[in-house]
This record gives structure tokens, sequence and C-alpha cells, in this order.
């Protein structure tokens, strides 16, 4: 296997509208940290696979389309979910990305993928995973445990040459105040790392399945030095991992093999490998909570790299929850002068009016793929750890899983918590059970890749 990382930043400028939270004062006024899009590709000689990370709150389809068809090859475009970068059409259920962005982000992709392509070198790769202790907890639950897993792709070369990072923590340290640009949480891991690591291995930093979990009850600060602190307690126990066992996911690829070319490489077909239809995949229509389409399985299932796609249409929620009960719940939750009750109480009345009105059904993907023995699942929107955590319960193959990847249907609670009215359940645009039908769904994709 080839393997190779690029990235290109993303500039904020000043006077831009910052997406993430309703009650922000204003537009940007200055620049904490840079943003950037970061790019993985993988080439097994006749096939490429792209996973791109941009510094934004959410990726809509249209811009997941249009940075695929920018790639020249299968990629996945992924938010890190920074609350502190510019306003890309973050709305429950997905909408138009606005410009400039559509076009800016995807230049950056473009670009970033480009240099990660020219940097492809024979490399192995190793996974690793472990408990982080710490750093993000269920933001709905004070007392939770704060322990979230925390999964690690090292690339290797001889020494350690690169180094991705799945991290499901919310990236909400900066308060709705702020109006500084910054990559937020991702950014401050990325920066530990490069500290840690030196500036000759590239970090690329994903998040992964966070829509219940954040820094809400484990940070001490909202401020540039909360943020180190919690970026080095995470690069911590990544070099604590990486200083233990792994499990070998690909080999390097033997010299003399060429690596895939910039473009065209949508599918196998050019290289005589055929790629898989859309038979042999039942729909969901029977569950009366989404169907399927009929994208079916495209990639080079025999080369060591391949993908899956199915289209499912998920269901609206209906909500009873009342705007007047809510308001009266925060007002007397402020009045107690309780600052934990006083928050969860104003983001219950924050999550009912972030609904769209009135819900309709919402298109998601679900995404998967097979880098060597790595498989890999890329969900859309905010899905719950849980959600996640379902999907990676596959004993004997390394399972890594990344949210807000190539669509933005808002958050996507476990059925168990529609039981209780909190802000992602308010929020969420769609039915209980789309969160179990979408980790189905990505489970049987990997089984029949």
């Amino acid at each position: 296997m080839r393997v190779g990382h690029g990235s290109a930043e993303l500039p904020v400028p000043d006077g831009t509208p910052m997406g993430g939270y309703i009650d922000r004062p204003g537009p940007s006024t200055g620049l904490a940290d840079p943003l950037s899009v970061s790019a993985v590709t993988w080439s097994d000689g006749g096939s490429r696979f792209a996973l791109a990370i941009a510094d934004v709150i959410c990726v809509n389809e249209d811009l997941a389309g249009r940075a695929r068809r920018a790639a020249g090859c299968e990629l996945w475009l992924a938010a890190s979910h920074t609350h502190a970068g510019p306003e890309t059409g973050c709305v429950p259920g997905g909408g138009p990305t606005p410009e400039p962005w559509l076009d800016r982000i995807t230049e950056a992709v473009r670009t970033a993928v480009r240099r990660a392509i020219e940097a492809e070198r024979p490399c192995e790769g190793m996974a690793y995973r472990g408990e982080l202790h710490g750093v993000g907890a269920d933001r709905s639950r004070p007392g939770a445990p704060a322990v979230v897993p925390l999964d690690l792709i090292a690339v290797r070369d001889g020494g350690l040459a690169g180094l991705l990072v799945v991290l499901p923590v919310h990236p909400t340290v900066l308060p709705a105040a702020n109006r500084l640009v910054s990559a937020d949480l991702v950014g401050a891991v990325r920066a530990s790392l490069r500290r840690r690591l030196g500036e000759d291995v590239w970090v690329a930093v994903a998040t992964g399945a966070a829509g219940d979990i954040s820094t809400r009850h484990t940070r001490r600060g909202q401020d540039a030095a909360e943020l180190r602190r919690l970026g080095e307690l995470v690069a911590d126990r990544c070099a604590e991992l990486l200083a233990g066992p792994g499990t070998p996911l690909w080999q390097a690829a033997p010299t003399g093999i060429a690596s895939a070319g910039p473009t065209g490489i949508s599918g196998a077909a050019s290289t005589g490998i055929a790629s898989a239809g859309a038979t042999g995949i039942s729909g969901a229509a029977s569950t009366g909570i989404a169907s399927a389409g009929a994208t079916g399985i495209s990639g080079a299932a025999t080369t060591g790299i391949s993908w899956a796609t199915r289209r499912l249409t998920l269901e609206p929620a209906a909500t009873t929850a009342d705007e007047a009960a809510l308001l009266a719940g925060y007002e007397r939750a402020a009045a107690s002068g309780d600052p934990v009750a006083t928050r969860l109480a104003r983001s219950r009345l924050e999550g009912l009016r972030a609904r769209t009105a009135p819900p309709v059904p919402t298109g998601v993907d679900v995404n998967v793929a097979r880098l060597g023995g790595l498989a890999l699942a890329g969900l859309p929107g905010e899905p719950f750890l849980a959600v996640a955590e379902r999907v990676a319960d596959r004993p004997g193959e390394p399972t890594v899983v990344l949210g807000y990847v190539n669509g933005y249907p808002g958050y996507l609670p476990t059925a168990a918590a529609y039981r209780r009215a909190e802000y992602e359940v308010l929020a969420s645009q769609v039915a209980p059970g789309s969160a179990e039908l979408i980790a189905e769904t990505a489970r049987t994709l990997l089984e029949e890749l």
C-alpha cells in the first residue's frame, strides 16, 4: 500500500459569519489559529481512496459531491465540526452550502488531495485503540464517566511517517462569545502531536461519533490555555498507545508497483477488476423508517482497497415538546443559580428552536471502506457514540468510525435517547430508530464488501 498526506489552508476573512452557536454576538474578528483541510490518500496500484478533513462546522451533500469530483478519486469529506469557523450551512436536516465556501472548500480539498497523491510512498499501517480519560463525556448527563474510545491509524515507513487520530469529542472548548477563528480541540490536538512527534510526521485528526459527547463537564476553562491542556492530554494518550502493541493493517507496496493516477479513479473498471453491483443488498423499506437506494457497492474489492455506499431515506421526527414549558424550565434553572442546570435547560430550548418546520424525510449516504485489514465507516451528521460502538463491535477486525462525513442530517440519537427531552433529541430531524438503521446498514455493507 502507498499512503500520502497533504494539507491546504482555509483562510477566513474578518467579518465572516461563524457557525455553531445561535447566540454568537457577531461575525469573526480575527484568527486564533489557522483552519485547514487535511487529506490522506491510499493507493494499491489499481485504486485510490482519499479521506479529507475540513476545519468547518459541517459538510453538506452538495459540497461532498463537488469535492469528490474535484479530487478525481473516491473521496470522503469529513467536517472537524469546529464551532469557531465559518458557517457552512449547518442546519438540522442539511441544506445548501453558502458561497463562497462551496468553492473555497472544494479548492482546498483539491489542493490537499493533490499534495497527498504527490507524497504517496510505500508504507505499512497499524491500528491502536484505547480509552481516553478526562477529555469528553456525555454532555447531557452531569457526572457521567469522562471516558471515550480513541482510535489511531499509524502509517510507518521504517519509522513513524504519519498518524490519523479519530477523536469522538465535540470540538467546543471555546465559548459562543468567541469571535476568533480556530480549529478548537481538533487544532489543539494536532498542535500537541506535532510538538511531540516532530515536523517530519504528519498528523490528521478526525472527529468520531460525537453527537452526545463534549468537553462541557471536563474543561476547566474556555480559552487557549484550556485547549492546550486538553490537547496535551490527548497527545499523552496517543504516545502511550503507540508505545504498546498494535494490529497490522497493510504492508508497504512492493517495489515497482505504480500508484494509481490522480484522475478517473471512481471505480476499478479501468483496471480490469469489476466493481460489485447493487444485487444482494436488501432495502430497508420494511422497517418503516427508511428505504434504501440503488447505489450498490462500488470499488475494487480484490485489490486491498474497496468501498461501498448505501442511500437511505430517514423518516421525520415528531415532537410534542412545549416551547413555553421549556422556557419556564430555563427561567427556573437560571433563578436557582446552578450553572449546570441552567446550561442544560438553555440547550433544550435551543434544540427545539433549531428544528426546521415542518420536518421532512431526510436522505443520507452510509459509507464504508476497506483499506487492507482496516474497516472504515463514515457516518453522516452527528451520530451518538453508542451508534459508532455498535458499528465497531466486530471482533477480529479493526473497525474505525467517523462522524460528520458526506452530509449533514443533524443529530442521530439512539432510540433510547428519545425518552429524554434533551437538546440533541429536540433538535433532531429524524425518527427514533434511524441511528440504529444507519449502524446496521454500515455493518451489513462491511460484511458484504
